[in-house]
């Protein structure tokens, strides 16, 4: 519990952080004033000013917080020295600007998942292939009397039909069972890869196998371990994260439409902080390698949570950005009231969340 626990709060800390880390930078490049980069969340612990810029620590340990000069106007007036100054604050800046800073945290957060997907492609990672390998032989089995072994390729299964023979290729798992099992009790034809050389093996499968076992007796599967050269690596992590932010982004919307439209959402489908404690436990259990790349989806998660238009998220601020540029200007003090509601609205929602994940977990 303490390690998950530990685990949990660093993936936070790290995803969170990076995400500020990125409006920081942007704001920095563009020449907008940092009036505080904080580690961790107030109240502040220590705080020393460089430059103009406070660099804080503060007593929550989760992830940090970028304080921009100007970034909410209190009215539309403005101070002799903040006019003479202007450049320096969020709101003087030129649409484009504010739109980059706006969207930089989410840029770092899809970088790093990009970052820690190539560590994992270069460390290697299993795929699927179209290679079918047998990894066990039961004892016993139809397999094993005819001398099917461990680490044979699985090539094709030959059948009779009422038009002749039939020969299947094998690409998957699900090929070769569907396959045997049609033809449970009759005599096939298996044709294997053995050290480079093809064997045929006649082969009847059994009708009614022993728990646990299938038709042939053998455990199959077309997973390899393909480690990716350095420089491979980046190009093939871009893919797969753009791949799986389509899929969230699929997800989410099936998701907003079943909740609009009235239909059933199970409790398992959105989780809170505590559930994704809970995850985070489980990777625990399966090594670095299941905590890094979870930490790459929950990064992945957090970036197209935050480009959302909603209010009070990176991309409802976005969003005003883009009336401006239409034409549509709001007031400072309406458009910081909109943010306030949305702010409240996510923090409801948070707890309801996090109620159903504690709830979930009782009832187990």
């Amino acid at each position: 519990m303490l390690l998950t626990a530990i685990t949990f709060l660093l993936i936070l800390s790290i995803l969170v952080f990076v995400h500020e880390f990125g409006h920081y930078i942007s704001a920095r490049i563009i020449g907008v004033k940092v009036e505080e980069f904080g580690f961790g969340l107030p109240p502040r612990i220590f705080g020393k000013k460089i430059k103009g810029t406070i660099y804080s620590i503060n007593w929550l340990p989760i992830g940090g917080f970028v304080k921009l000069a100007g970034e909410d106007e209190e009215d539309e007036t403005h101070t002799k020295d903040e006019m003479k100054h202007k450049s320096h604050y969020f709101w003087a800046r030129s649409k484009k600007e504010r739109a980059a800073i706006l969207l930089s945290g989410v840029f770092m957060n899809f970088f790093l998942a990009v970052l820690i997907t190539s560590v994992l492609l270069v460390r290697g990672v299993v795929e699927p292939t179209k290679i079918v390998r047998v990894e066990k032989v039961s004892v016993g089995s139809p397999a094993e009397a005819v001398g099917i072994r461990e680490k044979d390729i699985v090539k094709s299964v030959t059948v009779m039909e009422r038009l002749g023979k039939r020969e299947q290729v094998i690409e998957n798992p699900d090929i070769l069972i569907s396959t045997v099992k049609a033809h449970a009790g009759e005599m096939i034809l298996v044709t294997l890869l053995r050290d480079g050389k093809q064997l045929g093996m006649t082969v009847i499968p059994r009708k009614d196998p022993p728990a646990g076992e299938g038709a042939l007796g053998i455990a199959i599967s077309n997973l390899e371990k393909k480690v990716y050269p350095w420089y491979q690596a980046p190009f093939r992590a871009v893919v797969i994260n753009g791949q799986r932010m389509w899929q969230m982004l699929s997800s989410l919307g099936n998701l907003l439409f079943r909740l609009v439209t009235g239909q059933d959402i199970q409790s398992g489908e959105v989780a809170g902080p505590v559930g994704i404690a809970q995850v985070t436990g489980q990777a625990v259990k399966y090594g670095i390698d299941a905590v890094l790349e979870f930490a790459s989806i929950l990064s992945l998660n957090l970036a197209l949570l935050n480009i959302l238009p909603f209010p009070a998220l990176d991309g409802g601020r976005l969003a005003f950005v883009v009336f401006e540029k239409l034409g549509k200007k709001a007031r400072p003090q309406i458009e910081r009231t909109i943010h306030q509601i949305g702010m409240m609205l996510l923090l409801g929602l948070l707890v309801f969340i996090t109620v159903n994940d504690v709830l979930r977990l009782v009832r187990g």
